[in-house]
Formats: C-alpha cells, structure tokens, sequence
C-alpha cells in the first residue's frame, strides 16, 4: 500500500511527530479553549492557526532543504549528502518558535 513513498527513519519520525502534535493540540483544546493571540506574525492567530502555519513552514524548511542538499555537498566538499535530520531539528526549531511567539 505505501510502496510508493521511501519510509525512511527521519520520514517516519516527521510523521509521526505530526500526528501526535495533532491529537495533543486536539486533547489540549478541549481542556483549555483557545483564545485570538498576537504575536509576532502580522496576524491575530488560535494555538490551532499557529500549529497549521508552523506546520507549512516545516514541510517548506524540509522540501528546501532536500533540493538543496546536493548544492551544500558540493559547497562544503562533502562525500555524500548531508543528513536529513539537519532538516528535521531547524524545522521543529521553527515549529516550536511559531507556536510559542507566533
């Protein structure tokens, strides 16, 4: 059924880290309602829009940097490509960033 996709370790970690921000966000909302917060983005945002916003922004740090990895290798003179999850940690850093000063 999913032979299509390449079911790397750090592919199924960011899924995985996904859908358990999902169901978290999920319990924690219906415990605590959330409320319109400003933050730094140019925007009135829920914890649910920065969670959605921070999500974007960390499949676009992953996407980049997996079609610029093979420049880095050259830049850096490097064997082989550098590693995913360098990817994975700077787009939960910004995950992270998002929803706490978004």
């Amino acid at each position: 059924m999913f032979d299509w996709m390449a079911w790397t370790l750090p592919v199924a970690v960011f899924f995985t880290c996904i859908v358990l921000m999902l169901v978290g966000m999920a319990v924690w909302e219906l415990k605590s309602p959330t409320t319109m917060r400003k933050g730094f983005l140019p925007l009135e945002t829920t914890r649910g829009d920065r969670l959605f916003i921070g999500l974007l922004s960390a499949a676009y740090v992953n996407l980049i940097f997996v079609g610029i990895s093979g420049k880095l290798a050259q830049w850096f003179s490097l064997q082989g490509d550098p590693s995913i999850w360098i990817s994975f940690v700077v787009s939960m850093a910004l995950l992270a960033l998002i929803m706490r000063k978004g």
